[in-house]
C-alpha cells in the first residue's frame, strides 16, 4: 500500500534523512496519543510497518512530504532514542495457516463484506475495491481493508 505522509518533527526528519542515505527503508509506528509532541517508548505501539521511501520532498515550511510503500510488519523489541529514533525489531511473518482454497473463500468473503461497507460509507473511494481485486496475499488484503475502515487506531493495531 502506498501512502503520502507529511512529517514535521525534527527526529522524524532526521530518520528520513538517514534512510535516504542508506537503503530507503524506514519503520513507521503509530503513537497512542497524537497530542504528545515528544513521544517516548510507552507512547508508541509495538507493531510497526517497515516501508520503502519512494519519494521525498522538502517543503518551504521545513516539513517533508514523503511517499512510502509498506513492505513488512514488524514488532519493536527495543527503541533507541538519539538524534532520531531507531529500533531493534523482528519481522512478523504473514499468518498463512490456511490452505489455498480456504484463503480464497475467506478473501472473497472479506471483499464482499467490504463492498457493502463502501456502499454505506461515502468516505471510502470506490477505486479501493478495484485495488483489492489485485491483492493476492491474505495479510495485505486485511491490512488494506483495515486501513480504509473507520476504526479507532487501537482497533486497527489489533
Amino acid at each position: 500500500m502506498v501512502i503520502p505522509l507529511f512529517v514535521g518533527r525534527e527526529k522524524s526528519i532526521q530518520a528520513l534523512d538517514v534512510a535516504m542515505r542508506t537503503d530507503k527503508r524506514i519503520m513507521l509506528v503509530a503513537q497512542k496519543q497524537a497530542d504528545v509532541d515528544d513521544p517516548k517508548g510507552d507512547d508508541l505501539y509495538r507493531i510497526a510497518t517497515v516501508a520503502t521511501i519512494l519519494q521525498l520532498l522538502k517543503l518551504p515550511d521545513g516539513t517533508v512530504k514523503v511517499l512510502v510503500e509498506g513492505v513488512d510488519r514488524a514488532r519493536i523489541e527495543k527503541l533507541h532514542a538519539g538524534e532520531y529514533y531507531s529500533a531493534d525489531a523482528t519481522l512478523l511473518p504473514d499468518a498463512e495457516s490456511y490452505d489455498e482454497k480456504e484463503l480464497d473463500v475467506l478473501a472473497r468473503s472479506v471483499i464482499s463484506q467490504f463492498e457493502q461497507y463502501v456502499k454505506l460509507n461515502k468516505k471510502v473511494p470506490p477505486e479501493v475495491l478495484t485495488a483489492l481485486a489485485g491483492i493476492e496475499q491474505a495479510g495485505r488484503l486485511a491490512d488494506t481493508v483495515a486501513a480504509h475502515m473507520s476504526l479507532k487506531l487501537a482497533e486497527k493495531q489489533k
